[in-house]
């Protein structure tokens, strides 16, 4: 039975919070990068302005009235309108930021720069980065390796490509030009040593739900709620030919949004884009362009299959999906939830105590559901004890709480 709702919800009034991190510095430094990155219009910029100076110091008003949406945000915030964006829930209120940080651009049009990804820059710049070349030519390595190993690789790349998230990165320039550790990579991943230990680690109960060769005259379907684009989807796209590959899965579902949110969050451009990059790398031994083509392969005959229902865009927890998004993962072998926010929304997006059953608060979720996840929020349930308590006296910042948000741990957590 699931846990009932008792844990406060996430707000970003709180000083020094993370939530109010976001807000407060996150988005400002967010606006002007888009601002920076098109030649917008002064209508546009105005726009941006007008978001900028309402995020930060105003209260939270409606959609315009020509937007096509306007009905459903009315109903969704009916209870938020007036309100400081400070003091309403972290998820509805980061969800609405980013509504309207479309809105400002005119992606939604009509005009000119309908349909214009405003985050397209930052991912295209990161899918020409030698990081992902690096990347790539590791497959090459791990081809000579056991199955089982290479598996075992293939989760762990996608869960610390989370750490890659790019929403992630803003606002942590250092004065060179890079970033600080743990956000695009952190030191253990440019130093070449490897990750901490998982906070949680269900690997093992992972793939036992997932055996090579399957049930006969069983199809098993897998599906993935992607997170981020650029390079946490890429290893997501390799973990997932590695599924069909290894006959893990018969086919597979992945689930993205249906239009930019969350500056990284992986649309279907952005998966045509990061398969095209995985089908054109090179290689000494060319195991990166092999598996490219495959997944090519695979979406043109269906057994990769790419949907984006507009529920991922909403400023809800999953427990609240509707039916008809509920039905698509019932029967699945395993879905496979990806990154921070599809976390927040999987287990409610509140302070729950880090000891809290993982079970318990997704016994909403239909069939055998996997999380794997870097820590950039403070939400985290499904922790020993001792691992809570070691993780707090580690922290040094006279809170414990600096591990829950700094991108250096993990997870792999499951509920079948």
């Amino acid at each position: 039975m699931a846990e009932v709702d008792d844990a406060p919800a996430i707000v970003c009034s709180a000083p020094g919070s993370f939530a109010r991190s976001v807000l407060a510095e996150r988005h400002p430094a967010l606006i002007e990068q888009v601002r920076d990155a098109f030649p917008w219009s002064p209508e546009r910029h105005r726009a941006l302005d007008a978001l900028l100076r309402s995020s930060t110091e105003g209260v939270i008003e409606p959609l315009g009235p020509l937007a096509h949406d306007r009905e459903r945000w009315d109903a969704w915030g009916a209870e938020y309108f007036g309100r400081s964006w400070f003091d309403v829930p972290f998820l509805w209120s980061e969800s609405y930021f980013y509504r309207l940080l479309l809105e400002a651009v005119g992606y939604f049009g009509p005009g000119p720069w309908q349909g214009i990804d405003p985050f397209a820059p930052f991912k295209r710049a990161e899918l020409r980065g030698s990081l992902v070349d690096d990347e790539l030519a590791a497959l090459d390595v791990l081809a000579r390796r056991p199955v089982a190993e290479r598996a075992a690789a293939y989760l762990q790349g996608s869960l610390w490509g989370n750490r890659a998230d790019l929403s992630f990165t803003v606002g942590s320039q250092t004065a060179d030009g890079g970033t600080d550790a743990g956000s695009d990579g952190s030191t253990e991943a440019r130093s070449g040593e490897a990750p901490p230990p998982l906070v949680a680690d269900d690997s093992e109960v992972l793939w036992s739900l997932l055996p090579t060769g399957g049930s006969p005259g069983a199809a098993r379907t897998v599906h993935v709620i992607a997170d981020n684009s650029g390079r946490e989807l890429i290893p997501d796209l390799v973990l997932i030919e590695h599924l069909l590959e290894s006959g893990r899965a018969d086919d597979v579902v992945l689930h993205v949004k249906p239009y930019p949110y969350y500056v990284s969050d992986a649309t279907m451009a952005d998966v045509v884009d990061c398969a095209r990059r995985i089908a054109q790398a090179s290689g000494e031994a060319g195991e990166a362009g092999e598996a490219g083509k495959r997944l090519w392969a695979a979406m043109g005959d269906g057994r990769l299959a790419v949907r984006a229902h507009g529920f991922f865009c909403a400023p809800f927890p999953y427990a609240e999906m509707p039916d008809e998004l509920r039905r698509q993962f019932d029967g699945a072998a395993l879905t496979i939830v990806k990154g921070d926010l599809n976390y927040r929304r999987l287990v409610g997006d509140r302070l729950w105590s880090p000891t809290a059953s993982f079970s318990g608060r997704t016994a909403h979720f239909p069939g055998p559901v996997a999380a794997l996840r870097t820590l950039k929020s403070d939400v985290i349930v499904g922790l020993e004890p001792r691992t809570v308590a070691r993780l707090e006296d580690a922290a040094g910042d006279g809170k414990g709480r600096a591990w829950r948000t700094s991108g250096t741990h993990g997870l792999v957590q499951v509920r079948t």
